[in-house]
């Protein structure tokens, strides 16, 4: 009796020791996890985190709550001069901070909340070559700021058909499927993350260059901040924007990665166009330039449309095989777009295939017969 009671005694007491080891543990998880999440909003300087999510590996680095006064001082107290856009989340700053670091300050209206800090920080933690990076956040005085990195040479639209725009840099054929690929990579790396970022807001004007022409989108998961309420703008910057949006988008918000595969296929367009898709493909037609081609049953005539400023510059193989990719993330039906990695994939044999021939030919070698004259091949 006594050694039975003696087991009994020893096994309870194993359990409360099993139980106080899991307790103990449990707190301390709960411990790092508040550390974090404290160093975090106090922007120190402690080491990154590493997490793995469907294969894809993420660096939690500390996001930065930047302090209202600095951003003042940054912008010279958000001088019109600073003032260098406006977009759906509000007006755009261009900024130096006090260690020198160019960034780009996006500032509107809007009541602390939690939500706001948790999705700037998952959104900061998200980090790609091709991706204009979220350096922080602030909320201050009712208004809300995001922090980005600065790229110095603006967007795509500006250089393609913006007001008054004087590239310096001639878009050739190669250079805007590299513009293309780089975009292309940056919207794939976020549809592979766990779980799927979709962008929402995908179009030319959100695709920025740096000094040297390597592609970064800008806006990933923005539209998370403004929730289902997208911000009123002028009717022509409506348009301009609704033209992206693919039809199930429109007709039932549905946001997915093929969506912004649609979106993509407009800035595509406008590559290959060198205008707005708003506008139509001749002077004559009450279409724009997605209606115009998603009712022709030929793709052909895609050739008509080609930006004149591409000269020569390209060859006639890799300019069917770019329009051909142009119409099918163009497709009406979600099902029949390509995903982005395809389209990644597909671009950079196109312009390997390019750098190839023109090398091959010699720069500047007319290779190309503009018109319907384009697809005499296949036909």
């Amino acid at each position: 009796m006594s050694g039975s009671l003696a087991a009994i005694v020893g096994g309870a007491a194993g359990a409360v020791a099993l139980v106080g080891i899991v307790i103990a543990l449990i707190c301390f998880r709960l411990y790092r996890r508040r550390s974090v999440s404290r160093t975090s909003e106090t922007g120190s300087s402690d080491p990154s985190q590493v997490e793995r999510q469907g294969g894809i590996e993420l660096t939690f680095r500390d996001t930065r709550r930047f302090e209202m006064e600095e951003l003042s001082q940054a912008t010279k107290n958000f001088s019109d001069k600073n003032l260098i856009g406006e977009g759906k989340f509000g007006e755009v700053y261009k900024g130096l901070l006090h260690d020198g670091m160019l960034v780009a300050i996006k500032k509107r209206q809007g009541l602390q909340s939690q939500e706001f800090v948790d999705e700037a920080r998952y959104l900061s933690s998200i980090h790609h070559r091709n991706l204009v990076t979220l350096l922080g956040y602030c909320q201050e005085q009712n208004l809300q700021f995001l922090i980005y990195e600065y790229v110095p040479n603006g967007s795509v639209s500006s250089h393609l058909y913006g007001a008054g725009q004087q590239s310096k840099e001639k878009l050739e054929f190669k250079l805007r499927l590299s513009i293309a690929l780089g975009a292309a990579t940056g919207l794939a790396h976020i549809h592979s993350l766990s779980p799927r970022l979709v962008h929402k807001n995908f179009k030319t004007a959100n695709v920025l260059v740096d000094e040297n022409f390597i592609a970064k989108v800008a806006d990933a998961g923005l539209r998370n901040f403004l929730g289902r309420v997208d911000i009123a703008g002028s009717s022509s910057q409506v348009a301009a924007d609704e033209i992206f949006l693919a039809p199930e988008v429109r007709e039932f918000r549905r946001f997915s990665e093929k969506s912004d595969v649609y979106s993509f296929g407009v800035f595509l367009l406008e590559l290959l166009s060198g205008k707005e898709a708003t506008e139509p493909p001749t002077s004559d037609s009450n279409q724009n330039l997605v209606e115009w081609v998603q009712v022709s049953e030929d793709h052909r005539i895609m050739s008509n449309i080609i930006d004149q400023k591409l000269g020569s510059s390209f060859t006639a193989e890799g300019m069917e095989e770019f329009i051909l990719l142009v119409a099918r993330c163009l497709s009406p039906s979600s099902e029949r777009r390509p995903s982005m990695s395809y389209v990644v994939m597909e671009l950079e044999r196109i312009l390997e295939k390019e750098l190839n021939l023109t090398t091959m030919m010699g720069e500047g070698t007319p290779t190309v017969t503009l018109g319907s004259q384009l697809f005499k091949a296949t036909r």
